[in-house]
Parts: C-alpha cells; sequence; structure tokens
C-alpha cells in the first residue's frame, strides 16, 4: 500500500470513530509506577533522489544494511527515555559482504507537561549502500555482485517536536508509552512543530565534504484509541499527519589546511507525511503490543531533482510496571520542588 493510499484509508477510518465515539472518558495512570520494556524494531532508513523528466524519472536509493535494531525503554512520571542499539547477532544485522558495514543508534526522551508531549533525539548513522543496483546497472547480479557502497557516509541528527493535545480526556501517552491507559474510545487533533538539525559527512577517496541541513515545519495530525474488550484491555490506535515547512542547508568540501571549498547555501520548502497504528494489550503489570510507522518528508532541489527521505519501521515491545524504589522517589520529589514542571 503506498504512502498516499494508507493516508486516505486511515482518513475515513479516523472518519468513522470519531463519528461514533461518547462525550465521556476514563484515563488511568501509571504515573506512579516505573515502567519498563524491551523493544524489537525493524527500521528501514532510506534516502531516495531522483532526477529526469517526469515521463521517466531515474531513481537511486541509499539505505543501510542494518535492519533490525533493539531498545531498552524506561518510563516514570512524565520522563520517558529509551535507548536503541542494532546487535550484529540478530538475522538481517550482518550482511557486510555485499552490503558493507553500516551503524545505527539514537536517544531519544520524551516529557508530558499537562498536554503537551515534548520529545527530544539524537541520532547517528553510518554506512549506506545503492539498494537498487539492477535499475542502474543492468549487468548488476543480485547476490553474486556487491552493492556500491559508501562506508563514510555519516548523519547525525539532533532534534525535537512539540506537540499539543487538544481534547483533555485524549491519552496520546497510551499510544506513545503507555504510561497511561485510555478505558473509553477517543480521538484528538494533535497540532505539532518539529525541528532538526543534521549533519552529513562523507569522504569519496581523498575528498572530505559536510553538509548541515536545518528544517522546521508545522504539522496537524489525527490520533484515535479505540479500546476494545470486556475489560477494555485491547487498544487499536491509528494516526495521520501532514506537515508543511522549510529547510537551509550549507554544504562545502574541506581542503587539506581545514578550508572550506565550494560552499554553497540553499533553501527548500519540504513536506512532511506520518502515518501509522498501534495494537496493544495492557494489565496494570504486564503489558506487550506492536507498532507500524511511516514517517517521510520531500523536497525538490530543482525542476527534475527530488529527494526524499523515508522512515519505515515496525516495533514489538513486552513491558512490566512496579512501584518505584524509595531512593527514586525521594530523589524525583526533591527536583520536582524545584522544577514545578515535572
Amino acid at each position: 500500500m503506498s504512502p498516499k493510499s494508507a493516508a486516505l484509508f486511515l482518513f475515513f477510518l479516523v472518519t468513522a470513530m470519531v463519528n461514533a465515539q461518547t462525550d465521556t472518558a476514563k484515563i488511568k495512570s501509571y504515573a506512579d509506577q516505573v515502567m519498563v520494556r524491551v523493544n524489537l524494531d525493524t527500521n528501514i532508513e532510506k534516502y531516495v533522489f531522483t532526477e529526469g523528466p517526469e515521463d521517466k524519472p531515474l531513481e537511486t536509493i541509499l539505505t543501510i544494511n542494518n535492519k533490525t535494531r533493539a531498545s531498552f525503554s524506561v518510563d516514570y512520571r512524565i520522563i520517558s527515555a529509551t535507548v536503541s542499539f542494532t546487535p550484529n547477532f540478530l538475522p538481517g544485522n550482518n550482511d557486510n559482504e555485499l552490503k558493507g558495514s553500516s551503524s545505527y543508534a539514537d536517544f531519544r526522551f520524551r516529557f508530558f507537561p499537562k498536554r503537551f508531549i515534548q520529545t527530544v533525539y539524537y541520532k547517528n548513522v553510518k554506512g549506506f549502500y545503492i539498494e537498487n543496483m539492477a535499475d542502474l546497472f543492468p549487468e548488476w547480479k543480485e547476490g553474486k555482485d556487491a552493492y556500491l557502497q559508501f562506508p563514510n557516509l555519516r548523519i547525525q541528527s539532533f532534534g525535537g517536536s512539540t506537540a499539543f493535545v487538544m481534547k483533555k480526556d485524549f491519552s496520546l501517552k497510551s499510544i506513545y508509552t503507555q504510561g497511561e491507559w485510555q478505558k473509553e474510545s477517543r480521538g484528538s487533533w494533535v497540532p505539532f512543530v518539529d525541528y532538526d538539525l543534521s549533519v552529513f559527512r562523507d569522504m569519496i577517496g581523498d575528498r572530505k565534504g559536510k553538509e548541515l541541513q536545518y528544517s522546521f515545519a508545522a504539522n496537524m495530525g489525527y490520533f484515535y484509541n479505540w479500546v476494545l474488550g470486556e475489560k477494555k484491555r485491547v487498544n487499536i490506535s491509528p494516526n495521520v499527519s501532514l506537515g508543511l515547512g522549510g529547510m537551509f542547508s550549507s554544504s562545502w568540501d574541506i581542503g587539506n589546511d581545514g578550508s572550506k571549498l565550494n560552499k554553497e547555501n540553499t533553501q527548500y520548502l519540504i513536506l512532511r507525511f506520518a502515518t501509522g497504528l498501534h495494537i496493544g494489550y495492557n494489565t496494570d503489570r504486564f503489558l506487550f503490543g506492536g507498532k507500524f510507522n511511516v514517517n517521510a518528508y520531500t523536497y525538490n532541489e530543482s525542476a527534475n531533482e527530488n529527494v526524499q527521505n523515508n522512515n519505515i519501521y515496525g516495533l514489538l515491545y513486552i513491558g512490566y510496571r512496579f512501584p518505584p524504589p524509595k531512593v527514586v522517589q525521594r530523589n524525583y520529589d526533591k527536583i520536582q520542588k524545584k522544577i514545578p514542571i515535572l
């Protein structure tokens, strides 16, 4: 299913749910509990470069070799922290002979003051290869010939987003981190802004290159939490969002003396799209579930050149909640007195 088809499907699904929802909602909070989760997700990080006329475009797809990540999450009160890494022993993460070596890691923090959700993250990706070799080189044979690799291409991203839940009785936390559980089906519009600084570094031969990209976008999303079952322990939660923003890029080559050569500054209009689906099961102690998300942005470098960044992943998780150790609760209370927003 294409992103546009998925967006259309989710739009009609969400519309039907909005019309069916009731006027009251009950939300159970687990803020006084520590929640630990183990996650396993299949990550696909791609950059698609398209050039040429619309009737016969030529695509070059850059992606990473690592596809499966593991992560560990800890949640307590309004703080949620996740550390991700890519184990080499998992299937699909160690095909280095043909595709080269890749690494992927990110650190993500979320804060939930009132109806706001603040996310900050750091992501580090290194080692890409061209995925669609057969399209570019007709004589290339899959499984026999190596992929064209860019082992020194490294992308570091520092970013975040600030979201506001417009409906008071809707819990976005129950979808994001399972720090709450919504007992009645509800939906809400969620406007948010996101911002990002990405640093691209590469070395081809003896030439070093660097590019800085600053981007921001204003987005509007709709999330729905459909609660099922006699004991209200199962939820199905689709979401979709669109955004519009800008990107400022500065690129240059690095001389032997460290000087900046061939510097170029450009600005682009970017279009963002995201959609996803979460299915979960919840009790006061144990929880498990899965997610599927698509995040993408696109911009035109020129009339015949287009760039897309697509991140597609599915996630499985299992978690457990327990009362916080006294030392954790005591220290958190001390910090909260100094920082009331916590």
